[in-house]
């Protein structure tokens, strides 16, 4: 009996506390629970008691400082190319007679009287593009859905491979071929386009007539086939990433192939599709070459059909170079060339806020 009391009272009645006396005669709880601390260390340097340091390696101080660096160097680069832009182009905006944003007159041999207007070359660049966006989308997605469908392993990695093959073709070289070749071979289909839809404004009778092969038509066109590598190899890649057990699942409940793609695969890379297509538009808008020996034929300005010819902002500033010998007259270029930069750089944003919002939501 003598010993159950001592017992009781150094444990205490279950579910009640030991009294501060009796917590001290066990010794304090900071040295009963604290782990060991190295001679010489710090308590903040070790890892789950066990006394190992959490002090970062010196190469992945070296690695992670590498990639910050570059980081840094890409995005002050791209800020450097924007201040440089707007310094040279301040003075032929100050000198500009007419507005810069909304005048169609381009005439910069006199750097005393310098009249340039963006409103013609905004208006061909987005036109241009767009045809070859409107093109290039439906046949990019038709190819990535059979190459991950329907094709079997082996043909859709050759397949694959030639179309990205298409993205190392020198932009000179579909520019010749558009102009040599794909302009009289699609003729007959530019003119009847032209006849049967004329009373349509975006078909109508372009200010070029009857020479309708350097069209803003036939650049789309060709534009459009430079587009297929991009468009194609990406949205590939999402389609192939659509999770296994949903297609699975959707076979198993009895859907056929197509309805397996509508209710699956294309949901699921809807938003990557978008993004491609938005990143493929932000490279027709910069393509320079091709556009510059397709649009070879004067024209009187843009009349909102794509039967005119004209010029897009890369094609103008790559058929003048000449004229950049006045520093003046380079400037009205310079203001072009800012603006592309930043219509292509608000382009490529917003595609990487679809892809990224995307990949959010998985």
């Amino acid at each position: 009996m003598t010993e159950q009391r001592s017992q009781r009272t150094l444990t205490g009645a279950p579910g009640e506390r030991p009294s501060s006396r009796e917590s001290l005669a066990e010794g304090p709880i900071s040295e009963q629970t604290a782990a060991p601390v190295p001679a010489g260390g710090d308590p903040k340097n070790t890892a789950g008691g066990n006394g190992k340091s959490n002090a970062v390696r010196p190469g992945d101080r070296i690695f992670k400082n590498l990639t910050t660096g570059a980081g840094v160097f890409v995005v002050a680069l791209i800020g450097l190319i924007g201040v440089f832009l707007v310094i040279q182009a301040i003075p032929a905006l100050k000198a500009n007679q007419v507005s810069f944003l909304f005048s169609r007159e381009w005439s910069t041999g006199d750097s005393g009287n310098l009249r340039f207007g963006i409103l013609d070359l905004l208006l061909v660049t987005v036109t241009t593009s767009l045809v070859a966006l409107v093109i290039a989308m439906p046949v990019s997605l038709g190819i990535a859905l059979f190459l991950t469908q329907y094709a079997p392993r082996r043909l859709s990695r050759a397949f694959a491979y030639v179309i990205d093959l298409l993205a190392a073709v020198p932009s000179i070289i579909f520019g010749l071929w558009g102009l040599l070749v794909l302009a009289p071979t699609i003729e007959p289909f530019s003119a009847w386009l032209n006849e049967t839809f004329s009373w349509i404004p975006i078909f109508a009778v372009g200010n070029i007539a009857p020479n309708i092969r350097g069209s803003i038509f036939t650049a789309g066109v060709v534009l459009a086939v430079m587009l297929l590598p991009i468009i194609t190899s990406l949205t590939r890649e999402v389609f192939e990433r659509t999770p296994t057990p949903q297609i699975e699942g959707a076979l198993a409940l009895g859907a056929t192939r197509w309805e397996v793609i509508r209710t699956t695969v294309l949901p699921f890379g809807k938003a990557g599709y978008i993004g491609a297509s938005m990143l493929g538009l932000g490279r027709a808008l910069g393509e320079t070459i091709a556009l510059t020996v397709i649009l070879l034929i004067p024209s009187t300005g843009f009349d909102w059909s794509i039967f005119d010819g004209g010029a897009t902002f890369a094609s103008k500033i790559a058929a003048d170079a000449s004229e950049f010998n006045d520093p003046t007259s380079a400037g009205a270029y310079i203001a072009a060339g800012l603006v592309l930069f930043v219509l292509t750089f608000v382009v490529n944003f917003f595609a990487r806020a679809i892809i990224g919002d995307k990949k959010g939501d998985r």
